[in-house]
């Protein structure tokens, strides 16, 4: 048959033919693109050509295009849109990959001409980017065990193919959990719910087949549950599905998985001569070590501890007021947390959000892109994966830039949380290519979708990444958009989140759903006043999280996790009523492969920063002031990974930041 997938597409944009892609076309056309790259990377070790930049690294750069081609459709769908044809093929996809990775590493031959041409590095008269890609190209074939031979070897290739199938199967067992589970809603327990989570509860219902409104457990159809239904009850029950995901005993356990992983990562540390895993890992990052890491969450942790303590004292109050003379549950913080900030602020998330309509929200965060950077969306007409998904064309002074496509919608076969990746990066050699990039959320349907604030703060953050790889301008694609350090990765996602929080943003584009009238003045005035409310249960949870996964990885590696995990809960005081944001049985970003493994702190490593970036404007007296966008674009969004990024940062901003900015941002300052 002839598989579209091995194809040139004659396209607009060059974009994958979805409608004509079936899950039939991804086997046979991995396979061909793999044996391909495999034949390209041969030819490289084995040139008789002395080496250079060009027939070595270039060359390199330029070898897979056929398997990323392949890969970067079929990655989409199987995060997005999975099926059991889909997750099969990830299960064989992974270790192949991991396989293929590991030949290219140890080919002696290969790194031999890496080695030289690093050995030489002085003399070849490179440019700035090609000494970073050259430097990085000899980086990632050490750390990756290029210098090991026989057993050693030999072992590593195990432990990489095995952590590719534990990776798998972590994301696959979590999906299932979340999909196989539903509550089943009376019309009488729809009593207290406002109508947009009554309207998310039928939509979930229709879309699983069942006769009337359900509770799933997608985070945006959960949590407002909990925060809105007074039925004590109820909420105990999905908190506790919530809470069980992945630990539930039987073959979508995911607690062997995380112990099993553990203790490879640290073997792989080991092979290559760290003392742990975490010390590896951060070598890479600006953080460098793990007692960096640690200072920053405790001089977090504490102030952030003492804020929730009071904030639980105020709630059990409110809840005993109510006749509940039990101990505050986790079940009943957000709910309380809820009716506090309607009475302490006037402020109920049921008027707040007919305001805050996704589509209005998806032109704000354009808006806001076209202010500071002159980029312009122009939707367009092309097949998709999902019915779901949209796109944009995005141009700059009528030349075309990139391809934006925006996927928002929860549905049962769609991994949780929310995502930024990128089908296509940006490159100028050996062609100019412009990047399609993919936003992927997990919003309630409804008509029209509402967004909670903490929604629109997702789309915002997501839409950030984006513009990370939109802006980028580097020559070759493996430096480009996001390709940099993880704990830098977040600065521009939550750098672009304070621009749903300037006020003339939500004037313009935070209007009503039915009439169409801007949101008053007065409640704009109470949603910014109320931006920091219940910062000590959110920055808890995500504290004690990141602090769980650098002790997973800081020593030897725990034989039970989730022993180790109420160890260090136990030691740094977790209160009673709050749960790790990720506990280790659903910990995706940590166990379903090792992008944030020790490294779930780098979003408060990033926020450091992205509060003082964004004071750079406050400074300036214009949050769209055109100097310091124009700075940030070209020292931060276009150079990608070219750069280290702590000179990055002090190019844009004249120094590094402290921690002072965050913590007021957080509400959280002494």
């Amino acid at each position: 048959m002839t598989n579209p997938l091995l194809q040139d597409w004659d396209t607009p944009f060059d974009l994958a033919p979805f409608d004509a892609v079936e899950d039939a076309h991804f086997a046979p056309a991995f396979k061909t693109a793999l044996e391909q790259a495999r034949a390209e990377i041969t030819a490289i070790a084995d040139t008789p050509e002395p080496p250079s930049f060009a027939n070595t690294i270039e060359a390199l750069e330029a070898s897979g295009k056929a398997l990323d081609k392949v890969l970067a459709v079929f990655f989409s769908v199987a995060g997005a849109d999975s099926n059991p044809a889909r997750q099969a093929l990830q299960r064989e996809f992974g270790p192949e990959l991991a396989r293929f990775s590991s030949d290219m590493t140890s080919n002696a031959a290969l790194f031999a001409r890496i080695e030289t041409l690093w050995e030489a590095r002085d003399s070849l008269d490179l440019t700035p980017e090609q000494q970073r890609l050259l430097m990085l190209t000899h980086r990632r074939f050490r750390r990756a065990g290029a210098a090991l031979t026989g057993a050693q070897e030999a072992r590593m290739r195990e432990i990489m193919a095995r952590l590719a199938e534990l990776g798998t199967a972590f994301t696959q067992n979590l999906l299932a959990d979340e999909a196989g589970w539903h509550m089943a809603l009376s019309e009488a327990d729809l009593e207290g719910l406002p109508e947009f989570v009554v309207s998310a509860a039928r939509a979930a219902g229709e879309e699983l087949g069942q006769p009337g409104p359900v509770i799933t457990l997608s985070r945006s159809l959960i949590v407002p549950f909990l925060q809105f239904s007074p039925r004590r009850d109820l909420r105990e029950k999905a908190f506790r599905a919530w809470e069980a995901r992945g630990a539930g005993g039987g073959e979508t356990d995911n607690r062997a998985i995380a112990a099993e992983t553990l203790a490879l990562r640290q073997e792989r540390a080991a092979l290559l001569g760290y003392k742990s895993f975490a010390d590896f890992k951060l070598e890479t990052e600006m953080a460098r070590t793990p007692a960096a890491v640690r200072d920053l969450l405790m001089a977090v942790w504490t102030p952030a501890r003492a804020r929730a303590e009071a904030d639980a004292r105020i709630l059990t109050e409110m809840m005993h007021a109510d006749g509940i003379n039990e101990d505050l549950a986790p079940w009943d913080w957000r709910y309380y947390a809820e009716k506090r900030r309607r009475a302490e602020f006037d402020l109920d998330e049921a008027e707040l959000k007919p305001y805050l309509q996704l589509d209005r929200m998806i032109e704000a965060a354009f808006a806001c892109a076209n202010r500071l950077f002159g980029l312009e969306f122009r939707r367009i007409d092309v097949p998709l994966y999902h019915p779901d998904c949209r796109a944009w064309e995005v141009t700059r002074e009528g030349r075309h830039v990139a391809v934006f496509i925006g996927d928002y919608f929860a549905r049962a076969s769609k991994r949780s949380g929310a995502w930024c990746s990128s089908m296509r990066g940006q490159a100028r050699t050996p062609q100019v290519q412009g990047p399609v990039v993919i936003n992927v959320c997990n919003f309630a349907k409804g008509s029209p979708a509402l967004l909670s604030y903490d929604d629109a703060r997702t789309l915002f953050h997501e839409f950030g990444h984006a513009l990370h790889h939109l802006l980028s301008n580097v020559t070759y694609e493996s430096l480009s958009g996001t390709s940099v350090a993880r704990d830098f990765v977040e600065l521009p996602s939550q750098l672009y989140e304070h621009w749903l929080e300037v006020p003339e943003v939500l004037a313009e584009f935070a209007t009503h759903a039915e009439t169409g009238e801007a949101m008053p003045q007065a409640m704009l005035d109470k949603v910014l006043k109320a931006a920091t409310f219940d910062m000590g249960f959110q920055t808890v949870e995500y504290v004690a999280s990141a602090l769980v996964d650098l002790a997973f990885h800081d020593g030897a590696a725990p034989a039970d996790p989730m022993a180790k995990q109420a160890e260090v809960l136990e030691a740094i005081g977790m209160p009673a009523a709050i749960r790790m944001r990720h506990a280790t049985p659903q910990f995706a970003h940590v166990f379903s492969g090792d992008g944030y493994s020790s490294g779930y702190y780098s979003y408060m490593w990033s926020e450091v920063m992205d509060a003082d970036a964004f004071a750079a404007f406050e400074e300036a007296g214009d949050a769209f002031d055109p100097a310091t966008a124009q700075r940030l674009e070209e020292h931060i969004l276009s150079t990608g990974g070219s750069v280290e990024a702590d000179a990055l940062y002090t190019a844009f901003r004249g120094r590094l930041p402290g921690v002072e900015a965050l913590l007021r941002g957080r509400g959280l300052a002494a």
